[in-house]
């Protein structure tokens, strides 16, 4: 009990519940290892007959092969620290099978090394990749841009947070990443293109004085941009309170999206999202419960955003996007009804939709979820954003604190 009071547990039944960031938890995943006397991979020591385990079950995630591959290519730290030194990755089927669908599944899994590990210990990977998943993929887009046969891997180096791959057009490629991100790569593109007085497909191979990458003095303890990737010029250099630093004119443009830290996501201010207006949020219940709520009814949320013309902060400023109708699901139960509230909140923020390219279907202009993950089905687990999910309740309260809504 004694390592637990630093969290702040609560009783439940025979268990104790605690909260905390990841690494604390795994931390404390550590700590209660080590008084029970099961196996440690750092120190080799050996579990203890009642904690022995056979083998580890295996759940695999589905999650969308767009989305995968950007994991894998431009999070590969992140996706190595959720691993650690005790479980490996699998995804099947490879990548070059499907990645020419948009809406292509793949299969994740998370394979222990050792077949003592817990199962406790690789629900808690499985579930700490979900999170990372889900908050990577909401901030993604994909695009077309059209530059010369050979121009994508200079835009590759110039663009490091975007993923950039060639398709059946040699004058196209497919661009995925952050929002931010890509409206960088399109102003580049655009901004080369009129210095140039080239057509968009030979924007890079035709301007011979133009550069593959950020242009980096030789001076090596000069700081570069983190959005732009040039140099930070003192005069116009900015630095957070969290002390990450971006040219002054980069960051006014990135808070004009979102104010938050490009590096590390610091909200700075009330955040202002781009779901389209005059959309409406109703609620009804029943009294049917959800797998995991069994003793409370059901909070059932209808959305509906009509569809209209883009603005300035959308995509394809002046063209129509597609509306969307949306139900999503809550237990009627004193958590569920306090993020009933929040997502209220969330919704007059306009932080609930967007406009942008669909992840399931691969149209483009038309309404999707942004960024604050809902439970659009009743049954079929995470996988499947549906119940039971027991963490769902606590991890979109993180995701709706991050922005600022408590």
């Amino acid at each position: 009990m004694k390592v637990l009071q630093s969290h702040r547990p609560k009783k439940k039944g025979s268990c104790y519940q605690v909260r905390g960031a990841y690494e604390e938890l795994e931390h404390l995943s550590i700590e209660l290892s080590a008084v029970r006397g099961q196996y440690i991979p750092t120190t080799g020591a050996q579990i203890s007959h009642q904690y022995e385990q056979a083998s580890t079950p295996v759940k695999s995630v589905d999650v969308y092969a767009v989305v995968m591959l950007y994991i894998e290519q431009r999070c590969a730290e992140q996706l190595n620290k959720i691993c650690g030194n005790t479980f490996s990755i699998e995804i099947q089927p490879c990548h070059g099978t499907v990645h020419n669908n948009p809406s292509s599944t793949v299969q994740v899994t998370f394979r222990p090394r050792h077949s003592s590990i817990h199962p406790v210990r690789a629900d808690f990977v499985r579930q700490q990749f979900i999170t990372f998943y889900q908050r990577t993929a909401s901030d993604l887009q994909v695009t077309s841009v059209f530059v010369s046969p050979h121009g994508h891997k200079d835009l590759q180096k110039r663009f490091p947070h975007l993923l950039i791959s060639p398709s059946h057009d040699r004058y196209e490629v497919t661009v995925t990443g952050p929002f931010v991100h890509i409206v960088k790569l399109k102003e580049f593109l655009l901004k080369n293109t009129k210095s140039s007085g080239t057509c968009p497909s030979k924007c890079l191979a035709d301007t011979p004085n133009s550069t593959a990458g950020p242009s980096h003095s030789n001076n090596p303890e000069e700081e570069s941009c983190p959005i732009c990737m040039e140099p930070i010029l003192p005069m116009k250099k900015r630095t957070l309170q969290c002390k990450h630093s971006f040219c002054r004119d980069c960051l006014t443009q990135a808070f004009d999206y979102k104010p938050v830290c490009p590096t590390c996501g610091k909200l700075y201010g009330i955040l202002k999202g781009t779901q389209p207006d005059g959309g409406k949020m109703n609620v009804t219940k029943n009294s049917s419960s959800l797998p995991g709520y069994e003793k409370y009814g059901t909070i059932i949320i209808h959305y509906d955003i009509p569809s209209g013309i883009q603005k300035e902060e959308h995509p394809n400023p002046g063209q129509p996007y597609e509306g969307a109708s949306r139900k999503a699901y809550l237990p009627d139960s004193p958590d569920g009804r306090s993020i009933l509230i929040l997502l209220r909140q969330a919704f007059d923020q306009r932080l609930i939709f967007t406009v942008g390219r669909s992840t399931t279907s691969g149209r483009n202009n038309i309404v999707t979820w942004n960024d604050i993950h809902h439970k659009t089905s009743t049954h079929g687990g995470p996988t499947h954003y549906g119940y039971p999910d027991p963490d769902y309740l606590s991890r979109v309260r993180d995701e709706l604190t991050v922005k600022g809504i408590k």
